[in-house]
């Protein structure tokens, strides 16, 4: 090492001080050799109470992990690993966070570069692994001064740059021996201050009534993903429909329609009032209604689009960007009293056939009418009836007395986790997060802070990302997934000893396998009985794991429950730490449960349509 070569130590040091200066506070760490000085130097900042270190030995969780803190707190957070596959492990958060515009650093240890390309051992091509899907990527050598190369991550992480939206970065450190501290370092005095809290809570917006002088339009307002509370107050204020998916974060106030994925039928192109203009706020991901309805070329459509985003290329949607609320104002136009009675009406109605059928009252469509009288399916009358599960670490549904009252079922379940919850919810892909959108209704003011990975909507690292989303945000938080996706994360469940654990509520709905592909074209195609049991293998894979043992593995609350009482009785409980409640149901039944949901529908609505 020259005299003018900094050691490893040294520039560990000097990165942590960048990272620090440019807002990091989080940073989770994996264990390995060439990434020690970072993690020494962590180690310090840690004790003196400027950052919070995180540590997890699956890499992948590592990095789901970061990817919640940095949801949660709205700020970068940092992973560290050593070299090799380690860094590999990472693409699946990298991914994520890269359509999702969320600050996640990628702090990627490597060799020097004289050990490069010679066969040394768990050396590979590091830097650029993750392609287009990071906004930065450094390579610092051995030796060199990293503060620049982090400044300029950060400043790409956070959206800095003009037209780039925020997303993860990559700095790819190399380090040469040696790389544990000098003889005479030691840690900083503990000072136990943690600087760092940023809870937040859901939020309602208030815009003024829109001016009588725009033109009377039959427009819709739709809320996709990470839309915000702006989408409510700009359909309020305009007198339009608000028609919002679980993750928007507008999901509530006075003209929210609940199933409106059902309803949109309705108001097609053949209806008495058919709908004229949409603008939509935030990334529509759920619903293919939703998607041939933007799709419709005599309908034209408006994106608000205030900041950079990062879930499509520029010029590949057909919406007509809009960046200020003027803008946006002029093309809406505002609704008349008759187009948004219309649209409450039917999502009354929509909302009360879904409850009537979900909580086993009614058998067929003609159930299903009258006006709406409750606030979640199932969630009052018979399927709340019935004394509460009582019992801990069992391994099965509750039998006996306990047990009655109807059967759980996915919508069922959305909707009762979508009633309960406070603080934070979190939202699994998959079937989850359909549930809810299906049967969740919205509430007159926004109860909860809403996340789910949608910016690929895959399943992996949902529970770690729930884990990260709970401990930054320092609330209660409630996660709602399939079994399928919980068991592909189910090394997102091991903490190590002293780390600290987040108050973290799992939902697991077990219908042992995966359901949602029996509501696509794949259950049609196993209902022909064509392909034998290729179906129920290649795509329901089918499993018996013992859920309980599992929780039980890991040190985690566990209990069973199979109706839709249980399951209430269980969310009204208070908990601390993590706890998992597996609610057992039946997915064979699905796609007919369906079926008589969108039947019960569509007769309530034409009904209350034919009497105005």
């Amino acid at each position: 090492m020259s005299s003018e070569e900094l050691s490893a130590l040294d520039a560990a040091r000097i990165a942590v001080a960048a990272l620090l200066l440019e807002g990091v506070r989080y940073v989770v760490v994996a264990p390995g050799s060439r990434s020690a000085p970072m993690a020494y130097a962590l180690a310090e900042a840690d004790a003196a109470g400027r950052v919070e270190l995180l540590v997890r030995i699956d890499e992948r969780d590592a990095g789901f992990t970061a990817l919640g803190l940095a949801l949660a707190t709205g700020a970068p957070a940092a992973v560290l690993t050593t070299s090799g596959t380690a860094v590999g492990n990472l693409l699946p958060a990298v991914m994520e966070a890269n359509h999702a515009a969320v600050p996640l650093v990628v702090i990627s240890a490597d060799r020097p570069g004289e050990l490069r390309g010679t066969g040394a051992n768990q050396t590979t091509v590091q830097l650029d692994l993750f392609g287009e899907h990071v906004r930065f990527a450094a390579d610092v050598p051995a030796g060199s001064d990293p503060r620049r190369a982090v400044e300029t991550a950060l400043s790409a992480a956070t959206g800095a740059f003009e037209d780039t939206p925020p997303g993860p970065v990559q700095l790819n450190l190399a380090f040469r021996d040696p790389l544990v501290p000098a003889p005479g370092d030691r840690l900083p005095p503990e000072s136990g201050r943690r600087v760092y809290r940023a809870p937040r809570g859901p939020l309602a917006l208030d815009f003024p009534p829109a001016s009588a002088g725009l033109p009377e339009r039959r427009t819709v307002v739709l809320a996709g993903h990470d839309a915000g509370p702006v989408a409510e107050a700009f359909a309020r204020a305009h007198g339009l429909p608000l028609l919002a998916e679980p993750s928007s974060n507008a999901r509530f106030g006075p003209n929210a329609v609940g199933p409106y994925r059902i309803v949109l039928d309705a108001f097609g192109p053949e209806s008495a009032q058919p709908i004229e203009r949409v603008v939509l706020f935030g990334r529509p991901t759920l619903s293919r209604p939703v998607s041939a309805l933007l799709a419709r070329a005599d309908v034209p459509s408006a994106l608000y689009q205030p900041v950079p985003v990062a879930w499509y290329e520029p010029g590949r949607r057909t919406e007509l960007p809009l960046n200020n609320l003027g803008d946006l104002a002029d093309f809406a136009g505002r609704g008349s009293a008759a187009w948004l009675d219309a649209w409450l009406l039917a999502g009354a109605a929509a909302q009360h056939a879904v409850d009537v059928v979900l909580s086993g009252a009614g058998a067929g469509a003609g159930d299903a009418t009258g006006p709406a009288t409750g606030t979640g399916a199932a969630a009052t009358g018979p399927a709340a009836a019935g004394p509460a599960a009582t019992g801990t670490g069992d391994a099965g549904p509750s039998t006996g007395p306990a047990a009655a009252g109807p059967a759980a079922t996915g919508p069922a379940v959305g909707a009762l986790v979508w009633e309960h919850t406070r603080g934070q919810l979190v939202l699994g892909s998959s079937n989850g997060i359909r549930d809810v959108d299906l049967a969740g209704a919205p509430a007159s003011e926004p109860a909860a802070v809403v996340f789910a990975n949608r910016g690929l909507s895959g399943i992996d690292g949902t529970l770690a990302t729930a884990t990260g989303i709970a401990l930054a945000g320092r609330q209660e938080t409630t996660v709602l997934l399939g079994d399928v996706t919980f068991l592909h994360d189910a090394g997102g469940l091991l903490l190590g000893a002293g780390e600290e654990e987040p108050t973290l509520r799992i939902v697991v709905l077990n219908d042992a396998g995966g359901a949602i592909f029996g509501l696509l074209e794949h259950g049609a195609v196993e209902a022909a009985g064509r392909y034998g049991t290729a179906v129920e293998r290649l795509f329901g894979t089918p499993h018996n794991v013992d859920l309980a043992a599992l929780a039980a593995a890991y040190g985690v609350a566990h209990r069973s429950v199979s109706t839709t009482a249980e399951l209430a009785a269980a969310l009204a409980e208070p908990w601390e730490g993590r706890s998992i409640i597996e609610v057992h149901t039946d997915r064979h039944g699905l796609r007919d449960l369906h079926e008589r949901i969108r039947a019960a529908v569509g007769a309530a609505v034409a009904g209350v349509l034919a009497a105005q």
